[in-house]
């Protein structure tokens, strides 16, 4: 069948808006119709200089739409189902079973590359020429997505697709690392380094989780702003000098938890360094360089924990995003700024600059 994608076809070239051809779902796979796809920075490893992501691919990760048709022996979903998209994993490993799906023993090669497991070809460009589309298991900057029926989570269909759409990753991994990798405790302390969507879900679920002291740091006040919108109790500019310091003193001693959605070395050791003893500084970022640490801060029970995907299970946590945001407790669909899809570059733009939080590319607009 023939599709409309974006195709990134080289680390600094525009993304170009094309037809593709797709096969039909196989065994276990399921197709959908996106409705939306939520662009995250990590989409941008596919500008990273290098082989880490080979090229031509269709990027994102945080499809949400309708599905189509589905394969052989699928279950649990159906056509005609309401569907957010989240990362794959193989449901077969000991992390998998064990219900730590983002450690699968497979993440990175099926979700990190773009790559088909078996080595076919699944989509191909007008001039026959094979397209990667599997990029963490969707590859939605398109018309249409083929997914393991295992990567999508059914939703009511009273929701608005394209404001589902951020829950696949960003949102997900926000909130999940407070709530369930973390698990701030009520009455807690916690400081949030990095006000994008990463960063401004952990504001808003460390207010769910009860949070007496929620601290959001940034660089655009416009970003703080809303942060204290969204809960944040206090906000501060990460270029002052004094910000550890200053976090210390707000939180009575030291945050009992941090949180870094930078991978700024320089910021992640400001965030370790403002927990008190025993405090718990989670990571989520890929790292941009060595950190370096003081070797005293670690002697006096503080942690760093490496987290991915919020630790969240997603068929089990979106379902719960879903109903906080039904109450207003969790108003992530104030990060969404939406484009058409033939605006991706437009999109991609505004999201580095900083002046959107978090962009959703509508197909077929």
């Amino acid at each position: 069948m023939v599709v409309e994608a974006a195709v990134l076809r080289d680390v600094a070239a525009p993304y170009s808006v094309e037809r593709v051809e797709m096969e039909e779902p196989g065994a276990g796979e399921v197709l959908v119709r996106i409705a939306g796809a939520g662009m995250c920075h990590t989409d941008m490893l596919g500008r990273v200089p290098g082989d880490l992501v080979a090229k031509p691919v269709i990027l994102g990760h945080e499809g949400a739409g309708v599905v189509e048709a589905v394969g052989p022996g699928v279950t649990g979903v159906q056509e005609g189902d309401h569907v957010v998209l989240s990362y794959d994993s193989c449901g077969r490993c000991g992390n998998c079973l064990a219900g730590s799906a983002p450690y699968c023993d497979e993440f990175l090669l099926r979700n990190l590359t773009g790559l088909e497991l078996d080595g076919r070809t699944r989509v191909t460009d007008e001039s026959g020429k094979a397209v990667l589309s599997r990029w963490f298991g969707q590859s939605s900057f398109a018309s249409h997505s083929l997914v393991e029926a295992r990567n999508a989570v059914v939703i009511p269909k009273d929701l608005r697709l394209e404001t589902m759409a951020p829950l696949g990753c960003g949102v997900q991994t926000g909130a999940g690392s407070v709530l369930v990798a973390l698990k701030v405790a009520a009455g807690s302390s916690i400081a949030v380094f990095g006000a994008g969507a990463v960063g401004l879900s952990a504001v808003m679920a460390a207010r769910v989780a009860g949070a007496a002291t929620i601290i959001a740091v940034d660089l655009h006040e416009k970003r703080l702003e809303l942060a204290r919108e969204l809960g944040a109790t206090h906000t501060f500019d990460g270029r002052d000098p004094e910000l550890q310091a200053q976090v210390t003193a707000v939180t009575g001693g030291g945050a009992h938890y941090s949180f870094d959605t930078t991978g700024v070395p320089g910021v992640i050791a400001t965030a370790v360094g403002s927990l008190r003893p025993t405090g718990v500084c989670g990571l989520v970022a890929l790292g941009q360089g060595d950190i370096v640490l003081d070797p005293n801060v670690l002697a006096l029970g503080r942690t760093v924990m490496g987290i991915f995907e919020g630790n969240a299970v997603p068929r089990v946590f979106i379902p719960r995003l879903i109903e906080l945001w039904r109450q207003g407790r969790m108003p992530f669909d104030r990060l969404v700024t939406t484009y058409p899809l033939s605006e991706i570059n437009a999109a991609e733009a505004a999201s580095h600059s900083g002046d959107v939080i978090k962009p959703v590319l509508l197909p077929g607009s």
